[in-house]
Formats: structure tokens, sequence, C-alpha cells
């Protein structure tokens, strides 16, 4: 299970509320707070499963007790508390809720219009200064189809038109009236950064500071980061010697941000040559890449990505949609892993987040069929527990552990086939969807009254 150096960025938000500078995270989180608060549950164990705990380890004849909105206990043979209501699993699996760390619902939300095209802010190279959450959209039936997926937690991105998007923000999958009532507590922010192909193909007019080259893109990054640099400096002697206040400056607060620790590097990027430039930038201004994501060609440098502690989030076999895409191969999240480094499987798709266990199974059938075995117990740490560290929530969701958020699936049998379907879904040990109860599930004021089985609505 990947855990490197992501961690810091609790510690570091913990300390700036205790008092940090006028811009610092703290204070924008009070400004911006989540607003979620778990339903109170009753005690529920879930008896005889085959459990696969993102641990790597899988136990059969397993018991999880859910308790107070967390994991109580997680084994084999366990007896379930008095009072608790029981759930029998027999000849059913048991995981963690599957985590999405590249996702657009809310952002490009369904129906897919240009009313609802909030994703990108195609404005300038730079767009920093940008939120996700500012824009999503918290009706959007993509979230109700992404929890009967399995989805209990999904990273929301802008899109990849600008070498700096903007901040992504991180969502517990639950009905709400407000995004605020979605934002998982606690979770740092993360910048989206895109390389290649994208940004060259909206801006490459060559006019002003818009790149039109690869070589212009890190020109364009390395300019951002020393004024972010120089800025950052600025607040810090300001912290220390008093004086007058520096002026604020949103979008070099995000990358302030970055280099304090305090902002997540997600880097859409393909080539296995452009991640290892981006390592170099990274090196060079002294922040981490979080996470590559997309990273057709990331088995080309899985060495490098263990070394730096980045993970790779990929698909499982989308390629050839442009020249970037071209050198791809199915077994990319399994090289990954199996040369130490962190693999994910994502989605970036309002369809693919309904079914990020069969995209995983596509890959294992892959390495199989490559002459190597990815076990159930293993793979299902790409989309659960590695997942969770690449957002920052690792030490909250991501695992079937004593103390961790009761985010759990209980599917109808091997998740990875592909005839599999999760029964039910809990959030904080609260049942949010039911496959054989239609009243459990989120309901959506924009999809009240559409004939949905009739097709209109789809």
């Amino acid at each position: 299970m990947y855990t490197a150096r992501l961690s810091g960025a609790f510690l570091i938000l913990l300390l700036a509320a205790c008092g940090g500078e006028p811009h610092d995270e703290a204070t924008q989180a009070s400004s911006y707070a989540s607003t979620y608060t778990p339903a109170a549950t009753e005690a529920v164990a879930i008896v005889n499963a085959t459990a696969l705990t993102g641990t790597g380890e899988r136990i059969d004849a397993a018991t999880i007790v859910m308790m107070d909105g967390r994991i109580n206990a997680v084994g084999a043979d366990l007896a379930p508390p008095r009072g608790a209501i029981v759930v029998d699993a027999a000849g059913k699996w048991v995981t963690p809720g599957i985590i999405d760390v590249h996702s657009h619902l809310g952002v490009y939300p369904s129906p897919s219009v240009a009313a609802h095209s909030d994703g990108n802010e195609m404005v300038d190279p730079n767009t920093a200064q940008v939120w996700a959450e500012h824009a999503v959209w918290p009706q959007d039936p993509g979230f109700a189809l992404a929890l009967a997926g399995g989805v209990t937690t999904l990273q929301v991105l802008p899109g990849s038109a600008n070498l700096f998007g903007g901040r992504s923000v991180t969502l517990k999958n639950v009905s709400s009236r407000t995004m605020q009532g979605m934002k998982f507590p606690g979770a740092p922010y993360g910048l989206k950064m895109a390389c290649g192909e994208n940004p060259k193909r909206v801006y490459g007019t060559g006019k002003g500071s818009a790149p039109m080259t690869r070589m212009g893109n890190v020109a364009g990054y390395r300019d951002a980061w020393i004024k972010a640099a120089a800025y950052q400096k600025k607040w810090e002697t300001f912290a220390e010697n008093g004086g007058e206040e520096p002026e604020r400056d949103l979008q070099l607060e995000t990358l302030a941000g970055v280099l304090d620790g305090e902002i997540l590097v997600h880097n859409h990027c393909y080539r296995a040559d452009e991640m290892a430039v981006m390592l170099d930038v990274a090196r060079e201004f002294g922040y981490q890449v979080t996470a590559f994501h997309h990273a057709v060609e990331a088995y080309k440098i899985a060495d490098l990505l263990a070394e730096s502690g980045t993970c790779a989030a990929v698909w499982a076999d989308w390629w050839g949609f442009k020249v970037e895409a071209f050198d791809a191969v199915r077994e990319n999240a399994a090289m990954v892993d199996a040369a130490g480094a962190c693999a994910i499987v994502h989605s970036d798709s309002g369809t693919g987040i309904q079914r990020l266990n069969q995209e995983t199974a596509k890959i294992m059938a892959s390495a199989r069929r490559s002459g190597w075995e990815v076990t159930p117990e293993r793979a299902i740490v790409w989309i659960t527990a590695n997942a969770a560290a690449a957002l920052g929530v690792g030490d909250q969701t991501g695992t079937l552990e004593a103390g961790k958020m009761a985010d759990v699936v209980i599917w109808d049998g091997n998740p990875f086939s592909v005839y599999a379907r999760a029964e039910q879904v809990y959030i904080d040990g609260v049942l949010a969807f039911d496959r054989s109860n239609p009243e459990i599930a989120p309901q959506s004021d924009f999809m009240l009254g559409l004939d949905v089985e009739g097709g209109s609505g789809q």
C-alpha cells in the first residue's frame, strides 16, 4: 500500500489552523468549510463474507462490524455485537468503498449541454486561481450512478486545457443540496496541472505568453513557480517581520500552497519522457508530484515513479485517440505495481466511474495473459487504498481497518467478475444504496418527473 509523503499535508493543515499567514489554507478552509456530517446509524455486522480489506489481505468467512460511522472490527469468526443489524453476506464479497481520483462529475454534469460546461476556464494557460468546488452541481445524476457502482469518494478536477487548471475538491458521494454538504472533511486540495497536447492544442497560436510547443509548456510551468516562490517568500517575510501586508493573489496563493506542502499536485501527463521532465521541474522548485493522471506510458518509467513516491493513475485500455496516447499497454497498472510504485485505476468518465471494478479486471486479465497473476486482494488496492493515499485521506478511508470511515461495498460475487454488481453501499456506516430497495438511493431534484425507465431520462 502506498503511503509515501502524503500524510504530511494533514500535519501542515493542523499547524496552520493554530495560527498562520493571512493567505494560508486554514483561513481558506474556515471560509469554504465542509458542512458534511454523517447521519446517526445503528451498529451493523456484515457476516460470512469474503473480504478484500484493501491492505493486501483476503479474509474468508469474514465479519465486518460498523459502529458510529467507523469500522469497529474486521476478522474471521467474529461475533456480531449485541443489538447490531446483521447482514448475511454468504457467497458475497465485501470491499472498501471505491475511490475515483479523476472525475469531472458536477463540473461536466449530465445532461451534457453548454450551460453545464464548467470544467475548463480556457482564458489563460495559468488558471490556478479557480476552484472546481465553486462549479460543482450536486444534482448531477452521475453521482447516483457512480454510487451504484460502489464509488463512495471521488476527486473532482478542473479540465486539462491549461498548464495550471485550478484546484480540485474531494467529495463524499452523498446526496446533498450543496457542494459543501458533500465535501470530504479535512481533505487537502489538489492542483490540476496538464502536460503535452492539450495546452498546446488550446493555446497553440504563439500569441503572448501562450505555449505552442512542449518547450513553451515547461517554460510556462517554471515561470509560474518562480513567481510563486517569490510570493511565498514575501508572505514569510511579512509573518516574521511585520510591516505592510502583501496584496493577495489568488493564482499565486494556490501555487504557494503547493510549495508549502498543503496542496497536492495531480498532473495530467501521457508520455514517459514528459513525466520525467515534470519530476525534474518538481525537484527544481521543491514540490512533490502526487500523481500523474492518464499516464499511458507510466510502465516505461515505473522505477522513477517508485523512487519519487509518485502514483500513476491510469485507464485500463483507453488509447490511440491522440498521438501521445498511442504507446499504451493494457498491463500498464500491473507493471507499475510490480515495480513497487503506486498504481491507481481512474475513470475520467461519467460512465467509466460506474464500473471501475471491471476496468481493473481488464488489467488483471491482460497481466494474466502476459504471464503473471494479479490477485484480487492486490488489485483492489488500486481503486481503494492507493487512491485514498493519493487524495491525502488514506488515514481516514480506503481500507477495511478498525478506526477507518465505514465506507463499505457488498458485491454479489467477486468484484472483478464482469457479472458482479454492488448490492449495498455504506458511507460512514449509513446504507446509501441498496439494489433491492430503490427507496434507498440518492434523489436528484433534476431527475424528478423524468421517464428514466422509458428512456427519456437517459
